[in-house]
């Protein structure tokens, strides 16, 4: 009899200790995150960042980008749901360099931070005020005094796909190899890219141009560029103020070349033209692109440069 009552007893303690874990696996698994098809969760707050992700992890992970595709991730302020989402993520990738404003006001776990400008602090550009204006439907925002646009210059860019490689290794390490392989793929298609770009403005390095916006300080500054930037939106129509400072601008030193973030309207492209100024395109791809990827944007880009600084650029004829 006590026999049989030491047996029930075992039994009973067996299927409790087994509800308890099964009761821990559910919890566990409430609390991991949704990654699709099972795969550990990465975010990435611009689309350079997701593609570098994207390359470097060859699907071991699944990626996600949370800003709309109609706003600048730049001026983007995550909602309550998405920062619980990044909260639970299994790392967050981060642009650094001022770029993510609202992170002075949200608390993510540093453990899964993983900020790309973390080590290059001597080669960020510092800007001497902070400009703040009107950006259409987005409203008005402070550009930082950090330069931000990193991914600009291919060799930053490099460095900041190293930073997630070394990250996703660490996290991951039975996928290093795999990692550090795509890793080295990637970073010969971006040195590919830098060695484009200035062969693209060899031939007329000295030209003047505008830049429509004040993102393209890391290009200019990679490629010796002189350049000044005005605060033109492409879907707006400059104020008088707007002309008149562009038109000392070119009293004191002639351009004939405008470089835009987006295609300008047709208006605002024939004022120009009077001016004698061209406009070209040269998208900073900050948010994901239509078609194609980073890199064939960064291509088309290099490919806009070889126009403006074809060794007989010239202004428009008055």
């Amino acid at each position: 009899m006590k026999r049989l009552l030491a047996m029930a007893a075992m039994l009973i303690a067996v299927v409790g200790c087994s509800e308890k874990t099964h009761e821990a696996a559910g919890e566990a698994a409430a609390r991991a995150p949704s990654g699709g098809a099972g795969k550990p969760l990465v975010y990435a707050t611009n689309y350079p960042l997701q593609y570098f992700v994207e390359r470097i992890a060859d699907g071991a992970v699944d990626v996600r980008f949370p800003v709309p595709g109609d706003q600048d991730p730049a001026n983007w302020t995550p909602a309550p749901d998405d920062v619980l989402a990044m909260q639970e993520a299994d790392l967050i990738v981060l642009n650094g360099a001022s770029y993510e404003g609202w992170l002075k006001n949200v608390s993510l776990p540093p453990s899964r931070m993983v900020v790309t400008t973390d080590g290059l602090a001597d080669r960020l550009i510092p800007l001497a005020v902070e400009v703040t204006h009107s950006h259409g439907l987005e409203g008005e925002h402070e550009h930082s005094s950090t330069a931000f646009t990193t991914w600009l210059d291919p060799t930053l860019a490099a460095a900041q796909a190293a930073a997630i490689q070394e990250a996703l290794a660490a996290r991951w390490p039975r996928h290093a190899d795999r990692f550090e392989a795509q890793l080295a793929q990637l970073t010969e298609e971006l040195t590919a890219l830098d060695a484009g770009t200035r062969e693209a403005v060899a031939g007329n390095p000295e030209l003047p141009v505008l830049f429509s916006h004040p993102v393209y300080q890391y290009l200019a500054h990679r490629y010796g560029l002189d350049a000044r930037s005005v605060h033109f939106e492409p879907d707006q129509i400059p104020d008088d103020a707007a002309w008149q400072e562009l038109a000392a601008m070119l009293e004191e030193r002639p351009a004939s070349w405008m470089i835009w973030e987006g295609s300008p309207l047709p208006e605002i492209r024939q004022r120009l033209e009077s001016l004698r100024v061209r406009s070209v395109v040269f998208d900073p791809c900050a948010r994901t692109p239509p078609s194609g990827d980073f890199l064939s944007v960064m291509e088309k880009n290099t490919q806009a440069l070889r126009a403006v600084f074809a060794a007989d650029s010239a202004p428009i004829d008055s």
